[in-house]
């Protein structure tokens, strides 16, 4: 069971929580989904929910912010040491900071900004709470990666401002998709997508991934409890995958890496 106990490094994808009309309905349909336990927050955090696997932080769950018109979405966060820093870092690079860095409570410190190719992400400065305790196991997320439209721009922005050193793994015909680690030879720690060889795939996002036992049994699940199926059950070098909008409309990935098939390009 891969665990976490302490910060994770700057720039790594350290969280992933949605924002959603309904926490309830949310709680109930991860729970049944993914086997979450869920832990209320102090009263001062909003309504914020925490999902747990085996007792250790896995996602969150929170109430859309108020007075403010949003789809329902999984939102990435990249672990920073500084969050005042990476703000200026991000509006230096040509990104735009929707949420200025504040505090949240004692257990960290966050911002959320957007790329110059329109993605929203998150970045966080751990205090108390240090990000996912437990992932790449069922149950928990275990990929993050960029779906834009501006490849290039983006590596160059993300490069700036968190230092990533992008390997493209794709064939640069069908695919165009780059790996991305904190240092050169460095282990990948999340993946860049160039949606312009999908056509129809909209705005630029981030989408979050989610270990699973059985793709195909997590999907016919999960559209039980109301989810739709975008794509998939598909195999790949990776595993067996698929990409559900739930009930309320947020995106994410599930992938059992057990079944993996064919070599990566």
């Amino acid at each position: 069971m891969p665990i976490r106990e302490t910060p994770w490094p700057a720039g790594t994808p350290c969280w992933a929580d949605c924002q959603v009309d309904d926490t309830t309905l949310a709680r109930d349909f991860y729970t049944a989904l993914f086997g979450w336990e869920i832990a209320e927050s102090a009263p001062e955090a909003g309504g914020y929910l925490m999902a747990l696997r085996n007792g250790r932080p896995a996602a969150g769950i929170g109430p859309k912010p108020p007075g403010q018109s949003m789809p329902s979405v999984w939102t990435t966060y990249l672990a920073t040491d500084n969050a005042d820093d990476t703000a200026a870092a991000i509006a230096a690079a040509g990104g735009n900071i929707l949420a200025p860095p504040f505090d949240v409570m004692d257990v960290g410190r966050m911002l959320v900004a957007t790329d110059p190719t329109g993605a929203a992400f998150g970045a966080w400065q751990a205090k108390q709470h240090f990000g996912a305790g437990i992932y790449n196991e069922p149950g928990a997320y275990c990929w993050n990666e960029l779906h834009t439209d501006g490849y290039q721009r983006a590596q160059e922005f993300y490069t700036q401002v968190f230092g990533w050193s992008f390997t493209e793994i794709g064939d640069g015909e069908n695919v165009d998709y780059a790996t991305f680690a904190l240092d050169p030879g460095g282990e990948p720690v999340g993946g860049m997508n160039d949606s312009t060889k999908n056509p129809g795939a909209g705005p630029a996002y981030w989408l979050a991934w989610f270990q699973v036992e059985d793709t195909d049994a997590t999907l016919a699940a999960a559209t039980g409890l109301g989810a739709k199926v975008l794509m998939g059950p598909d195999d790949s070098p990776f595993g067996r995958m698929g990409v559900l909008t739930a009930p309320q409309g947020e995106t994410f990935g599930v992938i059992d890496t057990t079944q993996a098939a064919g070599a990566p390009s």
